[in-house]
């Protein structure tokens, strides 16, 4: 398998053409050789520097992003842009970015993941969240009532910190809404939908208020740590479908 031959199955598989001309990100191969053979291929939610070092230390031929190098407007390759672009290019890596399609895919995306991973059942889980003119995000209802512990310990059973917790919800959980990443602005569509509950990456001052005035409990499990889940399902699914080495970088931030 080439580069271009596995950029082509990630279009099919993200259906990452559903979202041209609405989704800023240029979705697809955004640099690299689309001759080069691929054996080995990285993944990290962000094309930084580090990434990328980290994948070429990996051996990788092409680095599979959420957060890639070109949105909206070409930016000059100068500064810590020309930095990131050269490294990738003397390694000899290319970079393949998914935004959206990865945030909002119905069985990958980060959002289903996070809907699996919390135990939101299968039948009840419905369109939610709408950017754009996109409907990125799930909701969804409970087997039987949770409590905020309980969900976040289905959500990071590792133990990871949620970057905030806003509890002013009831204290019986029926009912959730998810939008992974930088969603704390979906947070009115929830309270509208009526949700118990509200999980995304970030949450903005803004909000605090109407999430305590409306009686919602939020969780902002943070805007990294939320938009891992899609590429860890994303990188099982082409280490066994494709048949390549696969490598999942983490370059947490904290944020």
């Amino acid at each position: 398998m080439n580069v271009s031959e596995l950029s082509a199955w990630l279009d099919r598989r993200l259906e990452t053409g559903k979202y041209a001309g609405k989704d800023p990100s240029w979705n697809g191969l955004q640099a690299g050789d689309a001759r080069a053979p691929v054996q080995t291929a990285a993944f990290a939610v962000d094309a930084c520097l580090e990434s990328i070092r980290r994948a070429a230390e990996a051996g990788a031929d092409i680095l599979i992003v959420h957060h890639g190098f070109f949105w909206g407007e070409p930016v000059p390759l100068t500064g810590s842009h020309y930095g990131r672009v050269k490294t990738l290019f003397d390694a000899g890596i290319a970079l393949y970015a998914a935004h959206i399609p990865l945030d909002a895919h119905p069985e990958i995306g980060h959002n289903a993941c996070i809907a699996r991973a919390v135990g939101l059942t299968p039948e009840s889980l419905r369109p939610f969240g709408e950017w754009r003119g996109m409907t990125i995000g799930l909701c969804g209802d409970f087997p039987e009532e949770e409590n905020l512990d309980r969900v976040l310990a289905k959500l990071f059973p590792d133990g990871a910190q949620p970057a905030h917790i806003l509890p002013f919800g009831p204290e019986k959980i029926r009912s959730a809404g998810i939008v992974s990443g930088g969603g704390g602005s979906d947070l009115e569509q929830a309270v509208k939908a009526g949700l118990d509950l509200f999980i995304t990456g970030e949450i903005g001052h803004e909000q605090y208020h109407l999430a305590l005035e409306s009686g919602i409990s939020v969780i902002a499990g943070g805007h990294y740590q939320t938009e891992t889940f899609g590429l860890k399902a994303l990188e099982r699914e082409i280490a066994a479908e494709l048949n390549l080495r696969t490598v999942f970088l983490d370059v947490p931030t904290g944020l």
